[in-house]
């Protein structure tokens, strides 16, 4: 760690201990906690996986029909629309995602996750909410209950989502396709958080212009001709050939991407042959593609095909032998920060947690599909940013590397659940008060 980073680390650790501004929001919020705990407890316990988010739908529903929010479920399978309609104004967006992954937890929390389903594929697997989405649908109540408790401090129209599936990048697109903007209020502003594990907890971060990757899954079959092992001059070797395809595929980044972008090519599946001295009649690759514009995007995905046919022409393969690229239709969109919307809900959370508590981050290579509530919409403006969640002990013994702590999507990521939700809640109306003034 360089000494500015050492520096900046240590002004930040030493702003955490400041709390938020003293004030009937940030004093209500921590009122809540206590139900709120329950409820994360509860929806951490019990987690589900893409569309599969009946249960916890349920809940999110209940709370809000409960404050008075107008409330449609199964809205793109199991998303849940929550709408309050308080006096001329923008309508704003805030959503929360609801799904979990196929994984056996391991923090050894008190309620940590049993829980177990089948995966798209048949497979059993354990399910645990290693992305934190836990943290989001409880906060989601926590915005509602305190939007609906300062009906007096905003007008306009609040449109609360709780999206399934962000983690198979369909969640979005499902609700859109079923009318979430026609059926619905169009936003004019779009807010969401997700926990970061590389922040300490009780921090924002964001970055302006792009935020997320653009993800594109990629199948690639490389045909061969089969044969014996002992004998590989009988044969055509979609192994060798496979092996070529992925060395040159190292360059597409490497030579033909602007050094000033940003793109990443990696090789995730490799598939081939059944015994040793069998050569097999093909090979399979699995890919994830990630770039944040549309340019790079479509330079790495015609170089993949280029490449690949190239490599084939250059191993002798006939012309119906060549490789078969998929690109799969799971596309997850870079997800953008605009202006001035950007500028302006970061100027209004460092009024209220401190300059020191609000930092810049750099653009991330994952994929978020909140993207979609603002691609190609003319009109909505969108802000994703990251709360904080590694716990401020483990924060402390690993110096800020974040190399030795728990990621995202880990069996052992535990957020500090208390510091994370409260400061997103307070975020989250922060924001919505932002963009709905009264008057």
């Amino acid at each position: 760690m360089t000494g500015p980073v050492r520096a900046c680390v240590a002004a930040l650790l030493a702003a955490i201990a400041v709390p938020a501004a003293a004030d009937p929001l940030a004093s209500a919020v921590q009122d809540d906690m206590p139900q709120l705990l329950t409820i994360y407890r509860d929806l951490h316990a019990h987690p589900e996986l893409s569309f599969e988010e009946v249960r916890s739908a349920a809940i999110l529903a209940a709370e809000a029909k409960r404050l008075g929010f107008t409330v449609t479920t199964g809205v793109g399978k199991t998303g849940v629309v929550a709408v309050m309609k308080n006096g001329p104004g923008p309508v704003v967006l805030l959503r929360a995602d609801m799904d979990a992954l196929p994984l056996v937890e391991r923090t050894g929390l008190a309620f940590a996750s049993k829980a177990t389903s089948r995966t798209r594929e048949g497979a059993t697997t354990g399910v645990m909410h290693a992305c934190g989405h836990d943290t989001h649908m409880t906060a989601w109540i926590g915005t509602a209950r305190r939007m609906a408790a300062m009906k007096d401090r905003w007008s306009g129209t609040l449109v609360m989502v709780a999206q399934p599936a962000e983690e198979i990048g369909s969640g979005a697109k499902a609700m859109l396709d079923d009318g979430l903007y026609t059926r619905f209020p169009k936003p004019a502003f779009a807010v969401a958080f997700h926990d970061s594990a590389a922040l300490p907890a009780g921090t924002i971060g964001y970055a302006d212009g792009y935020t997320m990757a653009n993800v594109d899954s990629v199948d690639l079959l490389v045909k061969g001709v089969g044969g014996h092992g002992a004998y590989p001059q009988l044969a055509k070797d979609p192994i060798v050939l496979a092996a070529r395809i992925v060395t040159a595929l190292q360059t597409l980044v490497a030579r033909e991407i602007d050094a000033q972008d940003a793109g990443v090519v990696t090789v995730g599946s490799f598939l081939a042959g059944t015994k040793h001295n069998i050569i097999p009649d093909e090979a399979r690759l699995q890919l994830t593609v990630r770039s944040y514009t549309p340019a790079v995007r479509k330079t790495l995905l015609d170089g993949i095909a280029r490449i690949a046919k190239g490599e084939a022409i250059a191993a002798g393969m006939p012309d119906d032998r060549m490789p078969v690229m998929v690109v799969k239709d799971e596309f997850t969109p870079a997800t953008l920060n605009t202006q001035p919307m950007t500028g302006r809900l970061t100027q209004a959370f460092a009024a209220r947690f401190g300059k020191d508590r609000v930092t810049q981050q750099r653009a991330q290579m994952g994929g978020e599909d909140f993207s979609r509530f603002s691609l190609d919409q003319d009109g909505v403006q969108s802000l994703l940013f990251w709360v904080g969640g590694v716990p401020q002990a483990k924060w402390d013994a690993a110096g800020g590397d974040t190399t030795k702590l728990a990621s995202i999507h880990s069996p052992f990521w535990a957020p500090d659940a208390a510091v994370t939700i409260s400061t997103a809640t307070e975020a989250m109306v922060t924001a919505a008060l932002e963009l709905m003034p009264k008057g």
